[in-house]
């Protein structure tokens, strides 16, 4: 097909415009050959006539279909040429926001000047692996692929950067470097990385300046060489500049600045240690003022200055060299501002104690008179003499400014070897990858002999850009098998012979300038001056020759290419210059690529991509097997010139404009099908249109006609209704007059009868209370009369008989001065005692006889206080019901009243009542009617205010769940986070851990395991050492007795001797008690003796006699005085109270009750001493005699020689020695009143006294007897149990006797400590060293015990050993013996062994047989065999019952040492094959089972409460292996973490393969054509991965875990979290692809998504939380199907997207792109909509998901049914040393 035939009408071409460049305009009419005018109609409407050229005839530029535009390779454009391409551009960066595009080997750079967030680490780690075609096109994308190929060739890479000041050259290296930096790694402990990124803070610093087109301008040319090792990590770097621009050190144009250092060090004046460079604001220095532009926007140079700093200490510069760095560049500031004066023409000179010149000098330690002296004369030397020269003005300001940009070359020098040396390695450089960043090509008005170099540069990088792309075209072609054919291009070779030829320019500037300088030494001796262009001619030698060394390495190497591209000149954010644009593309290089690649055959198709795409233009029959047979078949019937393309072993080659062609032979064809297909819909929806308004006019005329019969029906209706109405209600109103008359006259007689009855009633109310008042007040008169006389009369009495006893009193003492009247009182004495306790007796009976009366009173008071209050109530109620009557009598008076005043207008004004009633009567139904809407509109407001309520009390209820939830997710993801953050560090430290035992076995050196600490438990079911083992703190005794009562389950083995050691301690004790027993005895028989004594002695004491008397006396007074009590009690309960006060709960009933209680107490006291009394005077009696009348002191010494204490003595003696003062002082008056009375008193003391020490003394006595027989009763009840004891064991076998000796043991002591304990509980140290001395005495007997326990097992061994031997014997004695000796040989005992025990459900194995268990249990298991053949876990619950027996047998060296081997082999084996996914997901599962095995074997209640009875009895009882559980958890954590890794290097190569690339549902997405840069298509490749493998793969996983028995909770965490690296890697994968941002796509990953959750649904992981973790994905898949058009359609996005992030949907928002002509790319105006919509939504700044995150896991409790003691060990796992116990 010939081109001239694509310019059709409607075709869209581009023209020439001297604004825009191109312009876009439409054919009005088909071009036909020999036309020389095209009519053309312009994008906004304008019609023009555009002119060919008459010579060449050349058309415009096709334009390239719309689904072409945007793409990321220019090179798949249809029509390769410059309009194509800067229109490709520009959609890119304007539309798309897109700054990178691939144009075949290039990457164009261009610069947004703003930040984008396309530079993170998770953009890096999203590049990391991926094909350079994979991804949209980026920076790393060149990184990565330099990378790759370095590891893959094994041969150096160079990426070179170039492009005019401002394009962004050294950010682009900056970013290539911090990729290697971050994939890569240092091979060190240096941090070579760091150190690399370190340096550009610092070269930017010195190298860098603000230009007009660029704020941070790179004025120098780069060269670093990042160096590799074997294992392909950074080792070191090499840095190698070029053209430092050192004239800007002493110039600076309008708006430019110095370099970034010095305006760095003036911002940093004010700082303490940068006082002494006595610097200030740059606008001071003539160096840094010269722009007038000082300051850039946005940075803070202050800040600048501190990173600088910071980069400077990180690469090794120590503070002192810093400070020389800096006091060297404030130098070259103060020497800027050195003035000169000029003394005539030829010379000049500089003022005296120049400011400027003196701080240079000092800054710099020169002297000042010479440094003046040279700076304003030179010296010439011939070849006899010297000369010294003055200059003049001139010369010496540019031998100043000479000067400075000298110093600052040297220093800059010196910076990058000291960089060097700092990122050199020791270690041998394996490859390097090379960063070159240097000008581009640019012309100025004046044009330096500096950028002549940088052209000159560019010129040979250019013609090396132009070799390699032939080479990479020519090897691609050959590839194919395409013929090959030279192709014009523009050949630069001429340009660089002129340059660097023999007589070239270079060559003629060496020969004109033949001068060398010394510049070595030049501070110091300063004694010459450095002339600027001398050192340029010199350089330019010099640059030849680094710039041949440069132009060797590339070649050396693989290039890839960096081309950087200005925007515009104002730096305008997103604005894109046309002429600026072009302008470097043609300098650069990129179009003369894009020339070369049209010339050729630019486009590309595998025969697999052409036939997915242009299937629409083929027949069923032209489908063969073969698809490249298909192709060619199909090619030669649409395009009839074979030369327009050509068929290669892969790929089919297009000259430029074929494709566009098929496209349109494409769009033709689908455009013919939706016509016919809108046609067949049209007519299709018309006719069901029309179908459907027929039935709907059908339906109306039906409803019509039916209303119409139905408004006459309910005509007639209504007519008759009415009569009726009118009937019923003229009725209604006739009766309802006669019920209201009728009502009125029943009320007035009721009302009237009503008052005449109340009237009644109240007059007899009235008598009858004011009876029972008469009755009430004469009662009370009458009482109170009563009263007055009884107590008139009592007073009397009272009187009378106190004189009778005064004068009976008196009568007394006078009888009471004669003995014989003393003796006859004694002698009636007793009959005076028989009698008072015969008073006695009768008061007794009369108090129980007054009881029983107050108990009947209380019954009586009971009932009647009942039958009061009955009465009160209804008399209450009576008055109240009077009241209420009283009430209405009044109201009805009232009403009476008015009713007779309205009868007697009744008569007179009838007929206005009449005519009232009337008219009340319309008013009322008025009103009727009123109150009817009001009702119905409160009740509608009520309905409205309830609904209002409901919904408000909805809203709270809705708000304050939304607030828990929020609560609740807020705290839920706290605690996710502290566990995500605990688990990163664990992850970490297991990192640094595998990196140290990297280390140290690379050193041969072995690994020490630190050894955990475990610690006991308080247990009492556990050994004697736990059971008696005390803390040293008194505090904890309170707990010891509920401890030790607890009966023991277990009973633990032991030998006789302990038993006997036992026994002998409890013969110890018992001799013990003994002893006390003993010494009771004794107290007994001294009590007894002093009774005896007591007895002998004699009992007349005539003061004893005469105090008992009076003891008589005072009883029979207190009686008088109890009996009045009692009779006062009497009459106060035979009084009426009030209820209140006289009630059973009552406080003065309460009262009255105590005092009866302390009388009847009082007289049993009595009683008691009255029979004292009575024996005591009998006996006194018998033995008086009449010498014998006064007290004896000698009796009551020796009574008070009794007395052991001293203060007893002491109150006795006081008491006998004022009763013998008193008794000596008052011997004369024995006869007056009051000497006898005093004289017993004195007696009565000193015998009470007495009495009562001697009591307590008894009762003290008596309680230390009783303590004393209850210890030996216990002790004969303890011997005589330890005889049946010592008589059941001897009946038992020796294993059963010793348990059974052992448990008595064992409680007979815990009684013996709870004995102790109580007795020590006054004095803790006595206690506190009774439990230590215990304490010590057990760990003897646990000692002990151990080694028996030791020799037992020793001795049983060798007694099997025996007795196996034994037996062989026994077999072969009984094999050589004959039947005939067998029969006659006498049969002899055979001892029947006994039946083993039931199994524990313990492991037993000896310590040397560690190793050999974890090495078959752990080291060397497959993991497969045991997962199919035994039961999920053996291995853990194999390890755990081995920890049971280590416990059973106290062994802490044992358990201590398990567990460390076991963690640190299952360590070993993680690390061996950490990346099998069945080892690891093994070892997780056994590891977790352990764990389990650990909490629900603990005895802990949280735990216990899962298990049986059974399993409860295995809980450990010795040890709480807390710390080691939390050891356990962490390396379960490890693990998990390891199998999610493991996970994700497996996942990671299918994902994108099977998410996004393959084609799940066959022909939903069209293939688009791609550049040079081919994508990896699963289209082309059968053997990729699809969407099928993923879920192969996902179920082959699960399977896997569930055979190892993995805790079904941990499984789901798994899902979640596979399922989580599936959407996160789609998703990121689909922010960075331009090309699978399409509908189609939507659709397929939606469909993708819903397989995956088909199999969730399958395997009944729907609740596992997997699902939500591919919400952003589905939310991104929604996105891209639906409308993006209007405001209602962003409002939809806006609430859909709610798992994405802002520039998440703005990004896929601009990457959507059209794949079929039916498609619509979506409008700036709408994503700018979207972004004002979710400018307020917070959301992250990365536009990425982490890939890497990990969810924190959590191991929940899963206890297990499976009981230990039924646990089977397989000969398989080779652990015939573990025997079972």
């Amino acid at each position: 097909m010939a081109a001239s035939e694509l310019y059709t009408k409607f075709a869209r071409v581009w023209i020439p415009d001297p604004e825009e460049v191109w312009k876009s305009a439409e054919l009005l009419k088909d071009y036909k050959p020999g036309d020389k005018v095209l009519l053309l109609r312009l994008e906004e409407g304008k019609d023009l006539e555009y002119h060919l050229d008459p010579k060449t005839k050349e058309l415009p530029h096709l334009r390239n279909p719309d689904i072409l535009v945007g793409e990321n390779d220019l090179t798949a454009l249809s029509y390769l040429h410059e309009p194509a391409v800067l229109h490709n551009l520009r959609v890119r960066f304007i539309d798309s926001k897109l700054i990178y595009t691939y144009c075949g080997i290039v990457l164009v750079a261009i610069n947004p000047y703003e930040q984008l967030p396309i530079y993170g680490e998770d953009i890096i780690n999203a590049y990391s692996g991926q094909n350079m075609g994979d991804m949209d096109p980026h920076i790393f994308a060149v990184a990565e692929e330099a990378y790759k190929q370095m590891a893959r060739d094994e041969r150096n890479q160079s990426i070179i950067v170039s492009g005019e000041s401002g394009a962004g050259k050294t950010v682009s290296a900056k970013y290539a470097m911090r990729y290697f930096a971050t994939v890569s790694g240092s091979a060190s402990e240096a941090n070579v990385e760091e150190k690399v990124l370190a340096s550009n803070p610092i070269m930017e610093s010195i190298g860098n300046a603000k230009t007009t087109r660029n704020d941070n301008s790179s004025r120098f040319g780069k060269y670093i060489e990042i160096g590799f090792d074997k294992r392909y990590r950074i080792i070191g770097a090499n840095m190698r500049t070029y053209l430092l621009e050192k004239s800007r050190v002493v110039f600076q144009a309008e708006e430019e600045r110095n370099y970034h250092i010095f305006y760095q060090l003036c911002a940093s004046a004010k700082s303490p240690e940068f006082q002494m460079l006595q610097l200030g604001n740059a606008n001071y220095f003539n160096y840094t003022k010269q722009g007038g532009s000082p300051v850039i926007e946005g940075v803070d140079d202050a800040k600048e200055m501190a990173h600088t700093r910071q980069a400077c200490t990180l690469l090794g510069i120590s503070e002192s060299y810093q400070m020389g760095i800096f006091r060297i560049l404030a130098g070259i500031l103060h020497l800027g501002n050195v003035g000169f004066t000029s003394r005539d023409s030829d010379s000049c000179t500089i003022p005296p104690k120049h400011e400027a010149l003196t701080i240079f000098c000092e800054l710099m330690g020169v002297d000042y008179e010479e440094m003046c002296h040279w700076l304003c004369h030179r010296k010439l030397a011939t070849a006899t003499e010297t000369y010294i020269k003055p200059i003049s003005k001139l010369q010496a300001t540019n031998a100043r400014d000479a000067l400075a940009k000298h110093i600052y070359a040297k220093l800059f020098n010196w910076i990058v070897d000291h960089v060097n040396r700092v990122l050199h390695s020791a270690v041998k450089q394996h490859s390097f990858i090379g960063v070159l960043d240097i000008y581009g090509f640019e012309t100025f008005e004046i044009n330096s002999f500096e950028q002549f170099c940088i052209n000159y540069a560019n010129e040979k990088l250019q013609q090396q850009f132009n070799m390699h792309v032939f080479k990479l075209e020519q090897e691609e072609y050959m590839k194919e098998q395409i013929p090959w054919t030279l192709i014009d291009f523009y050949d630069n070779q001429p340009c660089i012979n002129l340059i660097e030829s023999k007589l070239g320019i270079l060559d003629l500037l060496d020969e004109e300038c033949k001068v060398e300088y010394q510049c070595e030494g030049f501070l110091e001796k300063n004694k010459d001056t450095v002339f600027e262009e001398q050192i340029k001619v010199l350089k330019s030698s010099k640059f030849r020759n680094s710039l041949h060394l440069l132009m060797e390495t590339l070649n050396a190497t693989t290039p890839h290419y960096v081309r950087c591209i200005k925007p515009n000149d104002f730096k305008f954010p997103f604005t894109f210059d046309e002429k600026r644009a072009v302008q470097q593309l043609r300098a650069c290089g990129v179009l003369e690529t894009i020339r070369i690649s049209a010339a050729g055959f630019p486009s590309r198709w595998t025969y697999q991509e052409f036939f997915s795409r242009y299937r629409v233009l083929m027949k069923q029959k032209d489908v063969l097997n073969d698809r490249m047979q298909t192709c060619k078949n199909v090619l030669e019937k649409l395009i009839l010139d074979k030369d327009k393309y050509q068929f290669g072993k892969t790929k089919i080659f297009f000259r430029a404009g074929q494709v566009a062609y098929l496209e349109k032979l494409r769009t033709d064809k689908l455009r013919a099908a939706c016509i016919w297909i809108q046609k067949t819909i049209r007519g299709w929806l018309l006719r069901k249109k029309y179908l459907r308004m027929r039935k709907a006019a059908i339906t109306v005329q039906r409803y019509v006609r039916g209303y119409q019969a139905r408004c006459y029906a309910t005509f007639l209706r209504r007519t008759k209704a009415a009569t009726i109405i009118q009937k019923y209600w003229r009725m209604y109103v006739a009766c309802r007059m006669y019920k209201i008359r009728r009502a009125a006259t029943i009320v007035l007689q009721s009302y009237l009868r009503g008052y005449l009855a109340r009237n009644r009633y109240r007059k007899i109310l009235r008598e009858h209370k004011v009876v029972i008042i008469q009755k009430w007040v004469r009662g009370w008169l009458a009482q109170k009369q009563y009263k007055r006389s009884m107590h008139a009369i009592i007073y009397l009495q009272c009187c009378f008989r106190r004189m009778m006893a005064k004068r009976e009193l008196k009568k007394l003492k006078i009888e009471a001065r004669s003995v014989e009247r003393y003796k006859k009182l004694h002698i009636g004495m007793e009959n005076k005692i028989m009698q008072l306790q015969r008073k006695v007796d009768e008061q007794n009976k009369e108090y129980k006889c007054l009881m029983e009366k107050l108990a009947n009173l209380e019954g009586v008071y009971n009932t009647e206080t009942e039958k009061l209050r009955s009465d009160l109530d209804r008399l209450q109620l009576s008055e109240e019901e009077a009241k209420v009557a009283t009430k209405r009598v009044l109201s009805l008076q009232e009403e009476i009243a008015k009713l007779r005043k309205d009868l007697e207008q009744t008569h007179s004004e009838k007929k206005s009542i009449e005519e009232s009633a009337d008219r009340y009567r319309q008013e009322t139904e008025q009103l009727v009617s009123n109150l009817k809407e009001e009702n119905t509109l409160l009740k509608q407001e009520k309905e409205t205010l309830n609904h209002l309520i409901v919904e408000q009390a909805k809203e709270m209820t809705e708000t304050m769940e939304k607030k828990l939830t929020e609560e609740t997710k807020q705290l839920e993801l706290d605690l996710n986070d502290e566990r995500l953050r605990y688990q990163n560090l664990l992850n970490e430290f297991s990192r640094l851990e595998e990196r140290y035992d990297d280390l140290r076995e690379e050193m041969t050196l072995m690994v020490n395991v630190p050894k955990l600490e475990h610690k006991r438990t308080d247990s009492t079911h556990s050994s004697n050492e736990s059971e008696y083992t005390f803390s040293s703190e008194f505090a904890e005794t309170e707990d010891t007795p509920s401890r030790t009562e607890e009966p023991s389950e277990k009973k633990v083995p032991l030998d006789m001797s302990l038993f006997l050691k036992l026994q002998k301690r409890v013969t110890e004790l018992e001799q013990e008690k003994q002893l006390l027993q003993d010494e009771l005895d004794c107290k007994e028989e001294q009590v007894l003796r002093s009774k005896a004594k007591e007895e002998e002695r004699p009992q007349i004491r005539g003061a004893e006699l005469e105090y008992e008397s009076l003891k008589r006396q005072e009883l029979e007074s207190e009686n008088k005085k109890l009996k009045n009590e009692l009779n006062e009690l009497r009459k106060a309960l035979s009084e009426k109270g009030t209820p209140e006060v006289t009630a059973p709960g009552a406080p003065a009933y309460q009262v009255l009750m105590d005092q009866l209680t302390s009388v009847s107490e009082e007289l049993d006291v009595r009683k008691e001493e009255v029979l004292i009394l009575r024996s005591q005077l009998v006996s006194q009696k018998e033995a008086i005699q009449p010498k014998n009348t006064m007290t004896d002191s000698i009796i009551l010494l020796e009574d008070v020689q009794k007395m052991k204490d001293k203060g007893e003595i002491a109150q006795a003696y006081i008491g006998l020695k004022e009763t013998n003062r008193s008794s000596a002082m008052d011997c004369r008056e024995l006869n007056e009143d009051g000497e006898l009375w005093l004289a017993y008193e004195g007696l009565n003391q000193a015998n009470r006294l007495l009495e009562s020490q001697l009591q307590s003394q008894k009762r003290s006595h008596d309680n230390e007897a009783e303590a004393l027989r209850g210890e030996i009763q216990s002790l004969k009840e303890e011997n005589n149990r330890q005889q049946q004891l010592l008589a059941q064991n001897l009946q038992l076998p020796p294993e059963a006797r010793i348990e059974a000796s052992l448990q008595h043991e064992i409680t007979r002591l815990t009684n013996e400590n709870l004995y102790f304990e109580e007795l020590y509980a006054d004095d803790p140290k006595k206690y506190q060293s009774y439990r230590i001395s215990l304490y010590k005495r057990m760990i003897d007997l646990m000692e002990q015990l151990e080694k028996q326990d030791k020799t037992v097992r020793k001795l049983k061994k060798q007694l099997k050993v025996f007795a196996k031997k034994i037996g062989e014997l026994e077999v072969g004695q009984v094999e050589n013996i004959s039947p005939g000796q067998i029969i006659d040989e006498p049969i002899r005992p055979v001892n029947i062994p006994r039946k083993e025990k039931d199994f524990q459900g313990m492991l037993e194995y000896k310590k040397e047989d560690e190793q050999k268990l974890v090495k078959n249990l752990i080291l060397e298991l497959k993991p497969r065999g045991v997962a199919v053949n035994l039961i999920p876990g053996l291995p853990a619950y194999i390890l755990f019952m081995c920890v049971r027996h280590a416990d059973y047998l106290n062994d802490d060296q044992k358990v201590r040492s398990l567990l460390t081997s076991t963690i640190n082999s299952i360590k070993k084996v993680l690390k061996k094959r950490g990346d099998d996914f069945e080892t690891v997901s093994f070892w997780l599962s056994n590891t977790c089972r352990f764990l389990h095995c650990l909490k629900q074997y603990s005895g802990e209640e949280g735990f216990m409460k899962y298990n049986t009875s059974r399993q409860n009895e295995h809980c450990l009882t010795n040890f709480d292996l807390a710390e080691y559980r939390q050891v356990l958890s962490d390396l379960a954590i490890q693990i998990y973490q390891q199998l999610v890794r493991v996970l994700e290097n497996i996942l990671q190569p299918m994902i994108v393969s099977g998410m996004l690339e393959h084609e799940t549902i066959q022909g939903m997405s069209g293939v688009k054509p791609t550049g040079l840069r081919k994508r990896t298509s699963s289209i082309a490749d059968e053997g990729a991965y699809t969407l099928d493998s993923i879920i192969q793969q996902l179920s082959s996983f699960h399977s896997v875990m569930c055979q190892h028995g993995m805790d079904p909770e941990l499984i789901k965490q798994v899902i979640k979290q596979m399922f989580y690296i599936v959407g996160a890697v789609t998703l990121n994968n689909l922010l960075l692809r331009k090309d699978v941002c399409s509908w189609s796509k939507g659709m397929q990953i939606r469909y993708n998504v819903s397989q995956l959750e088909e199999w969730l649904r399958d395997k009944n992981l729907m609740n596992s939380g997997a699902k939500e973790t591919l919400e952003p994905l589905i939310q991104a898949a929604q996105l891209l199907q639906v409308k993006k058009k209007t405001d209602e359609d962003a409002e939809a996005i806006c609430s859909m997207c709610s798992a994405l992030t802002t520039l998440q949907i703005v990004k896929v928002l601009f990457l959507y792109t059209p794949v079929h002509e039916f498609e619509e790319r979506v409008s700036a105006s709408f994503i700018r909509t979207i972004q004002m919509r979710l400018r307020d939504r917070k959301d992250s700044p990365q536009l990425l998901m982490d890939a890497k995150h990990t969810f924190p896991v959590t191991f929940p409790f899963n206890p297990s049914s499976l009981a230990l003691e039924t646990i089977q060990i397989p000969a398989s796992l080779g652990l015939g040393f573990i025997s079972r116990v």
